[in-house]
C-alpha cells in the first residue's frame, strides 16, 4: 500500500506518524523523572558487597557456640532421665512389676524399715490401760505396740472374699513408706494338728484360693510386703499321721502363688528343737523352697538366738547353700530356756533382740517378731492359764517387759 504524502513527511522529519484509526498523543509513553534514574544509579555504585570472610567465620563460630549450649544442656537432661529411669528399675515402684526383677533375689529387709500396724491388740491393750488410769502399764503396753510385728492371716477372721481386700492397704501402705510389712499366712487344711490350740484351717479346696487372693494383694506392696508361710505347718506332719502328702501338695501349691505374685517369701522350718536338719530338707525340698527366697524358724517359740542360727546354717547347707531365712526373736530373750514347755512358759521371760535386718554375710536377712509378744499361746492344762491362742494377755506382756528392764 502506497503512503501518504502526509506519512512521509512525518518520517522525515523524525515524528511517528499517526496510526489508522488511533489518534497519537505524545504524552502516553511517560518517561522516567532524571533525578530517581540518577539516584538509583547512584545507590548501585555504592551498595554493600557480600560479607567478609572475617565476618563469616564470626557466624559460624556463634553456630558452634549455640549448638554446643544446646548439647549441654540435651546431655544433663538425658542424665536426669537415665537417674530416674535407673531409680524406677532399681528401687522404685515399680520394682515388684518389672517382668525381669525377682523378689526372691535379695534380702527383702536390707537398708529398710519394718512396718508398724495402727490398731494392734497391744494398742488396744494400752488405750484401756490409760482409760483405767494405769498410766505405767498403758505407756509400757504402748511401747510394745510401737515395735513392729508380723500380721497374721486367718481364715477364720479373714475368709476368701475378705482377705484380700485387707492385706492390699497394708501392702500398699508399706511400700509408699519404704518399709517392710511381714504377713503370717496361717489357714491350711487340719492346722495345728499336733496341739489342737490353733487347730482349724481351711478344707483342701478352699486354701488355694485363699492363698492366691492373698498372693494378689501382696504385690501390691512392690516387694515390701512379705509372707511367712504356715508356721509349723511342715515340721508337724510328723506328728499326725496320713497329712504328710495333702500337706506338701498344699504348700507346694501355695509356693507358686506367692512366686507367681512375685512376693517375698519364707515357708516355715520349725525350730532348733524339734526335727533334724536332714528332715526339715527333705520336707522343704518337696514344696518347692529352691523357688523362694528361703525359710523362717523359732515361729512363736523360744530357743535361743545361738540355737536357731546354728540350726538354720545347718538347714542352708544341706538346701545347697542358697536358701535364706528369719528369725523370730519376739520372745527368745534371756539366759533360759524353756526346753519342752512351749505354751506360755514360766518364769516368763523377756522379750528378744529387736527385729531388724540383719546383713553379716551370713544367709540370716532378718530378725523378726512373728509372733506378737503378748499374745497367748493357748488355754489347755499346760498353758499358765493363759486365754485362748492369740488372744492379747496383758498380765504376761507387762511381766515380759518387767524381765526386759522396761520400767
Amino acid at each position: 500500500m502506497a503512503k501518504r504524502n502526509d506519512e512521509v513527511g512525518d518520517e522525515r522529519d523524525g515524528r511517528r506518524p499517526e496510526l489508522s484509526g488511533h489518534r497519537h498523543l505524545p504524552g502516553h509513553v511517560r518517561r522516567a523523572d532524571p533525578a530517581v534514574v540518577e539516584a538509583v544509579n547512584r545507590q548501585g555504585q555504592t551498595a554493600r558487597p557480600g560479607p567478609t570472610d572475617r565476618e563469616v567465620a564470626a557466624a559460624r563460630d556463634t553456630q558452634r557456640r549455640r549448638r554446643r549450649r544446646w548439647w549441654a544442656l540435651g546431655t544433663v537432661l538425658a542424665l536426669v532421665a537415665s537417674a530416674v529411669i535407673a531409680w524406677t528399675v532399681l528401687d522404685g515402684p515399680l520394682t515388684g512389676r518389672l517382668p525381669w526383677s525377682d523378689a526372691q533375689a535379695d534380702n527383702p529387709f536390707a537398708g529398710r524399715g519394718l512396718y508398724v500396724q495402727d490398731g494392734t491388740q497391744a494398742a488396744d491393750a494400752s488405750a484401756d490401760a490409760a482409760a483405767t488410769g494405769r498410766s505405767g502399764d498403758a505407756a509400757l503396753l504402748d511401747r510394745l505396740a510401737d515395735v513392729p510385728t508380723s500380721i497374721w492371716l486367718t481364715p477364720e477372721a479373714l475368709g476368701q472374699g475378705r482377705v484380700g481386700s485387707y492385706v492390699r492397704p497394708i501392702a500398699e501402705d508399706a511400700a509408699a513408706s519404704g518399709e517392710v510389712a511381714v504377713f503370717v499366712v496361717y489357714g491350711v487344711t487340719d492346722r495345728d494338728c499336733q496341739s489342737a490350740e490353733s487347730a482349724g484351717g481351711l478344707p483342701p479346696e478352699e486354701y488355694a484360693s485363699w492363698v492366691g487372693e492373698i498372693a494378689s494383694a501382696m504385690a501390691a506392696g512392690n516387694g515390701r510386703a512379705v509372707a511367712v508361710l504356715e508356721p509349723d505347718g511342715l515340721a508337724s506332719t510328723f506328728d499326725c499321721p496320713g497329712i504328710a502328702a495333702e500337706r506338701v501338695r498344699l504348700l507346694a501349691g501355695a509356693v507358686g502363688s506367692l512366686v507367681d505374685a512375685n512376693v517375698p517369701t519364707y515357708v516355715d522350718a520349725g525350730h532348733s528343737d524339734w526335727r533334724s536338719v536332714e528332715d526339715m530338707a527333705g520336707l522343704l525340698r518337696q514344696v518347692g523352697v529352691e523357688r523362694v527366697r528361703g525359710f523362717s524358724t523359732n515361729v512363736a517359740a523360744y530357743q535361743s538366738d545361738a540355737d536357731e542360727r546354728e540350726y538354720a546354717e545347718s538347714l542352708t547347707a544341706a538346701l545347697g547353700g542358697e536358701a535364706h531365712y528369719v528369725v523370730d526373736t519376739g520372745r527368745n530373750g534371756g539366759a533360759d530356756r524353756p526346753g519342752s514347755q512351749w505354751c506360755n512358759p514360766v518364769p516368763v521371760g523377756p522379750f528378744g533382740a529387736d527385729p531388724g535386718a540383719v546383713e553379716d554375710g551370713s544367709h540370716q536377712d532378718a530378725r523378726l517378731w512373728i509372733k506378737p509378744p503378748g499374745e497367748s499361746d493357748g488355754s489347755g492344762a499346760e498353758c499358765a492359764g493363759g486365754p485362748a491362742a492369740g488372744s492379747f494377755w496383758a498380765e504376761r506382756a507387762l511381766a515380759m517387759a518387767a524381765a526386759s528392764g522396761w520400767g
